[in-house]
């Protein structure tokens, strides 16, 4: 049985590691600019330990994180939303995953849709570059 707790910390670590990587910040960066060693700021992005609010908002306020995102992703697909271009894109991620061989946990590969699916929404357009700059960071 999954325990829920570590799935959700899962999904969340991977989210902090790409708005990290969106940031061109570095782990050890990043860690520094909230205080924290290096370790510590690993240990939340790998999903093993959860950061504490005050360093999450400190992340907020200095980066403008959207922590609505970082806390919960994308929840759930609501009437009127681009089912065709969320599907559209789960299918090539799918693909590039299958062809290259990279396996994923299914929180990571969550955080993954997550966060292209909402700058889809946005109007902001990720060239898949930075989606597979995103699944090297996550992979196992």
């Amino acid at each position: 049985m999954v325990n829920r707790s570590d799935t959700y910390l899962g999904g969340l670590g991977a989210r902090m590691a790409i708005a990290r990587n969106e940031l061109g910040l570095s782990q050890a960066r990043m860690a520094a600019e909230l205080g924290m060693s290096q370790r510590a700021y690993q240990s939340y992005e790998t999903g093993k330990r959860s950061m504490p609010v005050e360093a999450l908002v400190d992340m907020h306020r200095q980066f403008g994180v959207d922590l609505n995102w970082i806390l919960l992703g994308v929840e759930a697909v609501r009437p009127g939303h681009d089912l065709a271009a969320l599907e559209g894109f789960e299918t090539a991620l799918d693909r590039h995953l299958s062809v290259t061989g990279i396996r994923l946990k299914s929180e990571k590969r969550g955080a993954i849709v997550a966060r292209w699916y909402r700058s889809f929404l946005e109007g902001k357009e990720i060239p898949m570059d930075d989606v597979h700059t995103w699944i090297e960071l996550l992979r196992e």
